[in-house]
């Protein structure tokens, strides 16, 4: 076996040590060895030419739907890691809305043990904040913590109850674990499947306001004011939301959020043909939020891109639009997507890169994103002047419903490794 790997003259980018430039990547004991600009010589060691690719730390996703247990048919631990790697995640943070959902210690460590099982993405459990989701009384969370969860949050459901979210937050301060909320005031939502605005109108659909998931935004960081803690708010979708975030921030509070490449690359035009792989919660906002999401992400207000990946068969998507079931896979296709709008312009490379790496992980605290001397060898491999065409029944995801099919897009993993070990080899 080679004492070491080297990735030789492929331009490494990592925001986290403000490095862009051609060097070569070692790696020695599945931990990154250093990256000088020659590679080393003696000993055995296996090379790899990485000229005219990019080498990236691997990417951290703080928002997948796994659907295991309970939903299996939509996706698995399995298919859903497998899903990652080959879009470039190493790290992937497991929503709790499964069946039963992820509210004590059992389901925390079936999802753990599962990861394990697969041997490709590395799975971060996520707990609820309240036991069944039900929104009325908060789980176990200190026994959630111990047993592996990262965070909590009802994702899927908003907490309505404001007393509750105070203590949800008070608990977790006292745990050293952040908060993620789904930001959606169900009363102002009601009925609505898409959103509301000149589209919806034309379409003849009920609409889901601003206003939804702004409220419910500025309500939860005024609680934060009141109990401290750490705050993040899942799938930023308006401008209101964008600047409530940035105005907490220059206050001082400790909140953070994240977007997805559906929300600052679509808007509800895209609903106009009824296909309902474009009918998600939040909703497909307007041109002017998809403006503002981008500004939010060059000023430093976002932190992360998140796929939001939710995995749906033809049973829940094949149906009327106000009728199918909310979301879209993403895993494939987030790095793709997110190179689009580079390529176009509308975000530097290096925060594009920040954004799916040390920006999430910074989140959570987590130990990824990086490739400091040291640190566990999680990289990805890209060619940037490859593209590629969706065809979702190619994906390794169970799920095939996305916007995206047929779209041409640049940026193609060639390979991803998890600590020192090749866990995708790209399909060019």
């Amino acid at each position: 076996m080679p004492r070491r790997t080297v990735i030789r003259g492929a331009r490494i980018i990592d925001p986290s040590q403000g490095l862009d430039e051609k060097r070569c990547l070692v790696v020695e004991g599945g931990q990154i060895a250093g990256m000088p600009k020659r590679p080393p010589r003696g000993g055995t060691q296996l090379e790899i030419d990485g000229r005219g690719l990019w080498l990236v730390p691997g990417l951290v996703d703080l928002h997948t739907h796994l659907r295991e247990p309970g939903q299996e048919y939509k996706e698995t631990v399995e298919t859903g890691a497998k899903a990652a790697v080959a879009g470039g995640f190493t790290t992937i943070v497991a929503m709790p809305n499964t069946d039963p959902p992820n509210d004590g210690r059992a389901v925390t460590e079936l999802i753990i043990e599962r990861a394990e099982e697969a041997g490709m993405a590395r799975v971060l459990p996520a707990g609820a904040i309240t036991k069944g989701l039900a929104g009325k009384d908060l789980s176990e969370m200190g026994d959630l913590r111990d047993a592996g969860c990262v965070v909590f949050t009802d994702d899927g459901r908003p907490v309505m109850n404001a007393g509750l979210m105070r203590r949800a937050l008070e608990y977790a301060r006292g745990l050293g674990v952040p908060v993620m909320t789904h930001s959606e005031d169900l009363d102002l939502a009601k009925g609505g499947v898409m959103n509301e605005g000149a589209a919806a109108t034309r379409l003849g659909l009920r609409g889901v306001p601003a206003s939804a998931e702004e409220v419910m935004v500025n309500r939860d960081i005024r609680l934060l004011k009141d109990t401290g803690g750490r705050l993040h708010v899942a799938h930023v979708s308006t401008a209101g939301a964008v600047g409530a975030v940035r105005d907490a921030r220059r206050r001082g509070l400790q909140v953070t959020c994240e977007v997805t490449p559906h929300h600052f690359t679509l808007t509800d035009v895209a609903c106009e043909q009824f296909d309902t792989s474009t009918k998600m919660m939040p909703p497909l906002r307007s041109e002017a939020d998809r403006a503002a999401l981008l500004d939010g992400m060059r000023d430093g207000t976002v932190q992360a891109i998140a796929t939001d990946h939710a995995p749906h068969s033809s049973i829940e998507k094949d149906v009327e639009f106000d009728r199918a079931a909310n979301g879209i896979v993403g895993l494939e296709t987030a790095l793709s997507l997110t190179l689009k709008i580079v390529l176009e312009g509308e975000l530097g490379l290096s925060k594009a890169v920040e954004l799916l790496t040390s920006g999430p992980a910074g989140v959570l605290g987590l130990d990824s994103g990086t490739l400091a001397t040291g640190s566990k060898a999680d990289f990805v491999l890209i060619d940037p002047e490859a593209s590629w065409t969706v065809v979702p029944e190619r994906f390794l995801s169970k799920g095939r419903n996305t916007p995206f099919r047929g779209w041409t897009l640049p940026g193609k993993v060639v390979g991803t490794w998890i600590s020192g070990r090749r866990v995708y080899r790209g399909r060019l």
